[in-house]
């Protein structure tokens, strides 16, 4: 893989962000405009959180299969898993929620595959929040590199045959709605640490960037891709002690999300030459109609089927905040 720019071979990476079938659906729409513009089969990194790796995982697992986008299409608009599972994991003694997830997923998305069994494709990160250290906690694999999982802390062990659906039913395990998923020293032998468990990633880092950022991987262009739900002003704030719990996680991931892009700003001009582009969902410059921006902020981030119309705004926001970006930021990737 890699784009040539100028006759020079350059690494691009794709970070797509957590957000329920809203945000596959949105990340959906950057495929496809990165797909017109004969850039999508190129890329060399995706890295993935929650709603983000569902999209990211399918589209790995079908590497070069131009039908792969509208089949992943025709599943966000027909399919509604987070009331089957969570209703099916209280019924059922012997499966939990995330069994029941992660069921789902399999059966309608990744058909037996593994980890080790995507070669073909990009290198591509999972990502998960690991409840034992507090670090974001991967599952990469493909782009020639071994399939592993683990973090920088507590170290990283061989993966290839983790199955890929609960890969991406740990990235997208969100509290308190599905339990965290736990892996014993059978799986995923640590030091210091009896086990871990492991929950959504967007605990940690709901865009993902970290993998972009790593010297190992040696980007030259990175693209996130952000359809998480952004903070928005209140006019008559909470005064109940629970809601004040949501409400300050709300707070604290988008203090996180305000940092990471800190972080990309900050790369810009780097001596290694990384030239960061980003699009958040709540962007109206750039977008393809008025109010775009502000219906696809007003669909709902669960695990529920979109409507046309939903799926519509969110593919074209998506499609035309990148070209704008790419455009302003990046057009030697457009010549």
């Amino acid at each position: 893989m890699t784009i040539r720019v100028n006759g020079q071979k350059k690494r691009v990476g794709l970070a797509l962000s957590g957000g329920g079938f809203r945000a596959a659906a949105f990340h959906l729409g950057v495929f496809r405009g990165l797909h017109a513009r004969g850039m999508l089969w190129d890329l060399d990194l995706l890295t993935c959180v929650s709603g983000g790796s569902i999209a990211g995982a399918f589209l790995t697992s079908h590497w070069g299969e131009d039908d792969a986008l509208d089949k992943l299409e025709d599943y966000l608009r027909s399919s509604s898993i987070a009331v089957s599972s969570v209703i099916g994991g209280i019924l059922d003694p012997f499966s939990s929620r995330l069994d029941k997830l992660r069921d789902a997923y399999d059966r309608d998305l990744f058909k037996g595959r593994t980890l080790g069994s995507l070669q073909r494709g990009p290198r591509l990160y999972l990502n998960a929040t690991n409840l034992s250290s507090g670090n974001m906690f991967f599952f990469v694999t493909g782009g020639g590199g071994p399939a592993e999982m683990g973090e920088w802390q507590l170290g990283t062990v061989s993966a290839t045959d983790f199955a890929l659906s609960r890969a991406v039913a740990a990235s997208s395990a969100f509290p308190p709605v599905f339990p965290p998923l736990r892996l014993g020293p059978d799986e995923y032998p640590a030091g210091g640490v009896d086990y871990v468990t492991l929950s959504d990633g967007g605990v940690y880092d709901n865009l993902g960037v970290n993998p972009l950022m790593r010297s190992r991987n040696a980007l030259d262009y990175v693209i996130v891709s952000d359809a998480g739900k952004p903070f928005e002003i209140d006019e008559r704030p909470t005064e109940s002690g629970t809601a004040v719990l949501v409400a300050s996680i709300d707070i604290l991931m988008e203090q996180v999300r305000g940092l990471q892009f800190k972080r990309l700003e900050l790369s810009v001009g780097r001596p290694d030459g990384l030239k960061p582009v980003w699009f958040s969902i709540n962007s109206e410059e750039g977008q393809a109609r008025a109010g775009d921006a502000a219906f696809a902020c007003a669909i709902r981030t669960h695990l529920k089927k979109l409507s046309g119309a939903e799926m519509d705004v969110l593919t074209r926001h998506a499609g035309a905040l990148l070209e704008h970006r790419l455009q302003l930021y990046t057009p030697e990737l457009l010549a």
